[in-house]
């Protein structure tokens, strides 16, 4: 055991951070197994455009839980892979309305059995005692009630 293992929940960030680290590795593994090219960071908004066809930068940033600016910044990194394509709303010439690209629907019918076998393996992963995903849902929702900043600075200021 590390000392980042023993500092118990102060290296909470630090060991999801690692989890999380390494499950992409693998997912990056296990896609080459299947001779697809994909990172997983593409993963929130391919599957979000999979489920909900075509929606605005704001609707993906929202449905994706990231800040507009890292959601335009993976867009454009998904559009030159071609596996996006965007065009103006008719209604509002301002908004962008994205969809996936021929490319990316062929991509998706790829990777439908890997994406079940890995909420297979993910499954085994986190059913254990504790409920992995159980527990970060409530930590979430937690956090989404008072941040982590706005509970320190409230017991700093009872002091």
């Amino acid at each position: 055991m590390n000392i980042i293992d023993e500092s118990g929940i102060l290296a909470i960030s630090t060991r999801l951070q690692r989890l999380s680290e390494q499950l992409r590795k693998d997912g990056v593994l296990i896609y080459k197994s299947f001779d697809i090219d994909f990172e997983p960071k593409w993963f929130p908004v391919i599957f979000t455009l999979h489920h909900k066809k075509v929606l605005s930068v704001v609707e993906i940033a929202s449905e994706i839980g990231y800040t507009h600016p890292s959601t335009i910044s993976l867009l454009k990194e998904l559009e030159k892979q071609k596996l996006i394509q965007s065009k103006k709303d008719k209604q509002d010439e301002r908004r962008r309305l994205i969809a996936l690209a021929p490319k990316g629907i062929e991509l998706i019918e790829k990777m439908k059995p890997v994406w079940e076998l890995m909420s297979k393996v993910l499954g085994e992963i986190a059913d254990n005692e504790n409920h992995l995903l159980a527990a970060i849902n409530e930590a979430e929702e937690k956090i989404a009630e008072q941040s982590f900043y706005q509970r320190a600075l409230q017991l700093k200021n009872e002091k």
